[in-house]
């Protein structure tokens, strides 16, 4: 087991509820083939799509596997989506599902949404308005001997979890997809990657299916070449960070399926591992 601080973390309480999905007026969204869709995408229960489900291929855009939530203040809600990490506990505090747990399993960004799996008898009692409390620990989180490598979002737990080894002064890490900088998209040039995602972009499909990247499950965790997540996202050459896929694919230019960073390095001291099955549903016990 890796040796961290986590006994130097704080776990600290933060709050927010169910959130209703959005829609624009009118409810067309033109994708980057021109061809204009009215679809579900972000927000409310999705009781038919969980993390360890694929990524692609649904009749959507941006879908949330399980329950979105969020604080309707906006100040509040930066702090609900920057604290809250991914394998944190959440509970249900009002409602017919008062008292059921639930995980975190990722944050989207812009709207900032927090995502939470529960087991599918808890989302047939939950409603829009519920409100959950998440036990946010995480940020802060340093691995002993490599402070080059910084931490975010990244419940210890799932650390532990990760199957992470220690060789040749580098942590290997499985992962079950490889992704190039050249198909990321939106969330590049963000000032920080301790709220919201980074969207591997779904238009060059041709070339996603040659990576074997049209394959990704919600859940996976993934790493992405040639880029930083040390402060704020951004293209770095020998940088790698290393994240889990959190939300559906995209019709819209520049998006597709989001990931929300764990890890980055900028100095190679993080080594990818490609393998058959990386993903926080396996991890986590969720399915």
């Amino acid at each position: 087991m890796l040796k961290t601080n986590r006994d130097r973390l704080v776990m600290i309480s933060v709050l927010g509820e169910v959130s209703s999905p959005g829609g624009a007026q009118p409810p067309h969204r033109v994708g980057y083939d021109g061809v204009a869709r009215v679809l579900p995408g972000t927000g409310g229960i999705t009781y038919n799509v969980r993390v360890g489900d694929p990524a692609f291929g649904w009749a959507g855009d941006h879908v949330e596997p399980g329950v979105s939530t969020k604080s309707k203040d906006e100040t509040p809600n930066h702090g609900y989506n920057t604290l809250s990490c991914v394998g944190n506990d959440a509970y249900v505090v009002s409602g017919d599902a008062k008292g059921a747990r639930g995980v975190v399993t990722g944050k989207h960004g812009g709207i900032e949404h927090v995502l939470i799996d529960f087991p599918p008898e808890v989302l047939e009692k939950l409603v829009i308005g519920d409100k959950i409390q998440v036990r946010a620990w995480g940020q802060g989180l340093e691995i002993e001997g490599y402070p080059d490598v910084r931490c975010m979002n990244l419940d210890p737990r799932l650390l532990d979890k990760m199957g992470i080894q220690e060789k040749d002064g580098a942590l290997e890490v499985p992962v079950a997809g490889i992704v190039p900088p050249e198909f990321m998209g939106s969330g590049l040039g963000s000032a920080a990657a301790e709220r919201g995602d980074y969207d591997i972009t779904s238009m060059e499909k041709e070339g996603l299916r040659e990576l074997g990247l049209d394959r990704l499950r919600l859940g996976d965790i993934v790493a992405i070449r040639d880029a930083s997540s040390y402060y704020g996202r951004s293209y770095r050459r020998g940088a790698v960070i290393i994240g889990v896929v959190v939300h559906s694919d995209s019709y819209t230019s520049g998006h597709g399926p989001g990931v929300t960073s764990l890890m980055t390095s900028l100095t190679g001291r993080i080594r990818p591992v490609k393998v058959e099955q990386a993903n926080i549903a396996e991890y986590l016990g969720l399915r």
